[in-house]
């Protein structure tokens, strides 16, 4: 689930936007004449941060612990804010070389320094920043179409119109997946899939209708469960050894689909797989949106709150952070089989290996000759040494396969099982089943306003869930 964040929101600035799909949102890290983005994706998510507690603690303090992601993140976006009021251009780069370098060199934050490069008028790097832009895959409507100001100096440049016409070819429709079925109510939104092996059924959770469906391959559905507390219902995952479902429900922030008397609010559930009674409910961290989750091997839930930047493990009845401050926002978990470490995307900063005993968090990287954007993860999938992304934040968004070296450290490879189809539209999450990939490919969120609502003369259509063969 992507989560919404919004840490400041001044048009032409470093301004990152943390908003999930849609409401997912569009997580591009983008300011109108500068721009630091405007992740939107974590809609599923997005609430605002609830760091604004501890960035103003952090702000009025002389001598302190070294700040969290978190507040890092806020504090250079106020550096920023402070450096284009004032007119300092050489200022304004430094923070967007700072923002760069704490979010791993995402595409936005790339193409951000590349802005500021190009208003303090150094050219030549600025056009480096660029083609790194366009090596991530990436597409910015607004350059190709000429109408971005803060680029106007290499306009008559012709490396530009040469890393224009690269970026072009970034659009390209791309697909070698197949439609597995389509979901009957449109009304639904889904949001997370699992497979239950015993009925050879798939749940999904419903946003709108706050509640999980079993859906089966002939596209034939029946409701399995509602949300207790009538909030979205938002992660799944099936322990079928142990007949239990585990998912979440979300109140929500700022989302008309929620009591506003609960916003700020998450809870972890367990249900009985074969009956859908509830078992258990654990109610999360204040002010947390616990959007995204995975199992351990042993059957350990473990939930990323998506706006504040924590992740959880269930230990016993209470819910225990295991990260180290390092993550700002935080989306599916992929527990490695050893039980002690698990990669986490973060929405921003790329994809990090969690040592869930030490807390230690190391840095997903690509080597000098190949280059892959990493961020604006919601889903992530471990397949043997591969990993699987559903990327809705990226321009375009995509769902792709990396292959990683042994030491798990560094991506080698990548394959592009879907990016800028018609049948694309903020994909959430997927399921290995098998040899099968499946995924949500067009979950609904990219029709809903920043509120939830749908958006004027929008529709919300039938979920589409696609399927690619592994080997």
């Amino acid at each position: 689930m992507e989560s919404q964040a919004i840490l400041g929101n001044q048009p032409a600035e470093l301004n990152i936007t943390l908003t999930p799909p849609a409401p997912h949102a569009r997580r591009r890290i983008v300011s109108a004449t500068n721009r630091f983005a405007s992740i939107s994706r974590v809609v599923h998510y997005r609430s605002m941060i609830k760091a604004w507690a501890a960035l103003l603690f952090f702000l009025g303090a002389s001598s302190q612990p070294p700040p969290t992601a978190v507040e890092e993140f806020a504090q250079l976006q106020q550096q920023a804010h402070a450096a284009r009021q004032s007119g300092d251009k050489q200022g304004y780069l430094h923070a967007a070389l700072r923002m760069k370098a704490l979010l791993n060199d995402a595409p936005d934050a790339v193409e951000a320094t590349a802005e500021a490069y190009a208003e303090a008028g150094e050219l030549t790097p600025a056009l480096g920043a660029l083609n790194q832009f366009v090596d991530l895959g990436q597409f910015d409507d607004r350059l190709l179409a000429g109408k971005d100001k803060g680029f106007a100096a290499l306009h008559g440049h012709p490396e530009y119109q040469q890393v224009l016409a690269r970026m072009a070819r970034n659009r390209t429709p791309v697909s070698i997946a197949q439609t597995a079925f389509t979901l009957p109510d449109p009304g639904l939104l889904a949001e997370d899939i699992d497979y239950d092996p015993q009925s050879k059924s798939f749940l999904i959770t419903s946003v709108l209708e706050k509640k999980i469906i079993r859906a089966f391959p002939d596209g034939k559905a029946a409701d399995f469960a509602p949300s207790p507390s009538h909030w979205p219902m938002v992660a799944l995952k099936l322990d079928s050894a142990r007949n239990r479902v585990w998912a979440t429900e979300v109140a929500m922030n700022g989302y008309a689909f929620a009591p506003q008397s609960d916003w700020g609010r998450s809870a972890l559930l367990c249900f009985n797989l074969h009956t859908g009674a509830l078992l258990r409910r654990s109610e999360g961290p204040p002010h947390a949106a616990l959007g995204d989750m995975a199992l351990t091997p042993s059957g350990d839930p473990i939930v990323s709150d998506g706006d504040g930047g924590g992740v959880y493990r269930l230990q016993g009845d209470r819910l225990i952070e295991v990260d180290g401050n390092d993550f700002i926002s935080p989306q599916t978990p992929a527990p490695l089989p050893d039980g002690h470490r698990a990669f986490v995307p973060d929405y921003v900063r790329g994809i990090g290996l969690l040592d869930l005993t030490t807390h230690h968090v190391t840095w997903l990287d690509y080597g000098h000759e190949f280059k892959a954007a990493l961020n604006a993860v919601d889903g992530l999938y471990l397949d043997r040494r591969s990993l699987i992304l559903t990327q809705n934040g990226t321009s375009p968004e995509r769902v792709i396969r990396l292959q990683l070296d042994p030491a798990l450290t560094q991506v080698v490879s990548q394959q592009i099982i879907e990016q800028a189809t018609p049948t694309l539209h903020d994909p959430t999450h997927g399921v290995i089943v098998g040899d099968s990939f499946y995924y949500i490919a067009n979950s609904g969120w990219d029709v809903l306003d920043a509120h939830g609502s749908l958006a004027p003369d929008s529709k919300l259509t039938p979920a589409r869930v696609m399927v690619f063969r592994l080997r």
